[in-house]
């Protein structure tokens, strides 16, 4: 019951919300109005608070202040959402929390404005917060820290189960729990994909390590660019385990080749095709989170290149 009146909230409350971010549909107005009369007001920047249980950490400056530019010269077109959260003596309301939009709520105070169009709507904690995380997964500059933390939140405080919330958000079973990994990695591993959200799959190899030391060492050369996936996967295994070898990567061609061609372009960019191959066949076996028809394309992809590669072939022995 508790799942099929959370899923009920979801529906008819954060559907309305997620519509408008998104730009289509009728928006938020017309389908809250729906609801109740609920209008849209202007409502002082000063009385309203930012959701203490946010659950977005990170707001980039740069696109803030390109929203805020926006807002200077067109104001905010779609309202944002909240609710009440204290009231005077006299029993008026006088602050109100952010329940989606606050984004439009910094960016107007970036740009100096001093009201926002807002609808305000008496949901409780637990539709709130339900509405504020997804409202937030449709974020497409979603960190992937913030996107675990999401998470998290939804399977502690929300009691969904892993495979209902892959299900209610079209994703594979195994690219939640790997995002689930990461709400829980070391900081220091936090830190890294921070920094650079490329480095999301190193932080699942670096996530083997319980030596802080060495993780963190890793951690760095990764953020300078100085280990691929492969390399750092094969540091990481050696040190779990000390009789480990890396696969050979150089190649029979290279060493068979003429002492003239051997650092010709050809032969560099093949050893790049080689490294690129094997770094893609370690991240697909260590990740295991790409959803089903990435799979497929990519899968596409691969039979495309394995046609040119082939071409190359017949055009070398020929």
């Amino acid at each position: 019951m508790l799942t099929e009146r959370r899923s009920k909230s979801f529906r008819d409350a954060g559907s309305r919300i997620f519509q408008q971010e998104a730009g289509s549909g009728a928006g938020i107005v017309s389908l809250l109005a729906a609801r109740t009369p609920t209008a849209v007001r202007e409502i002082p920047l000063s009385k309203i608070k930012a959701n203490p249980t946010q659950p977005r950490m990170t707001f980039h400056q740069e696109t803030l202040k390109e929203l805020a530019a926006s807002i200077s010269e067109h104001g905010v077109l779609q309202p944002i959402l909240v609710r009440p959260a204290g009231t005077s003596t006299g029993g008026s309301e006088t602050s109100y929390e952010i329940i989606a939009g606050e984004r439009r709520w910094r960016a107007s105070q970036i740009a100096g404005k001093e009201t926002i169009p807002a609808i305000v709507e008496r949901f409780d904690d637990a539709t709130a917060l339900e509405i504020a995380l997804i409202e937030n997964l449709q974020r497409e500059d979603l960190s992937p820290l913030d996107e675990a933390f999401i998470y998290h939140k939804m399977t502690n405080e929300l009691g969904y189960s892993i495979r209902g919330l892959a299900s209610k958000l079209g994703k594979d079973k195994g690219y939640v729990e790997n995002r689930l990994r990461l709400a829980n990695a070391p900081d220091d591993v936090k830190e890294m994909v921070a920094q650079r959200y490329d480095t999301i799959t190193a932080a699942y190899e670096l996530m083997k390590l319980e030596d802080k030391k060495k993780r963190r060492a890793l951690a760095k050369r990764v953020l300078a660019g100085e280990l691929s996936l492969t390399k750092l996967h094969d540091r990481v295994e050696k040190i779990l385990d000390p009789a480990y070898r890396a696969p050979a990567v150089k190649m029979e061609e290279e060493k068979d080749a003429p002492p003239a061609l051997r650092d010709d372009t050809l032969i560099t960019a093949t050893r790049k095709l080689n490294e690129a191959l094997m770094e893609l066949a370690v991240g697909v076996a260590a990740v295991r989170e790409v959803p089903d028809g990435d799979l497929a394309n990519l899968a596409k992809f691969l039979t495309i290149s394995r046609a040119r590669l082939e071409n190359l072939i017949a055009r070398l022995r020929a």
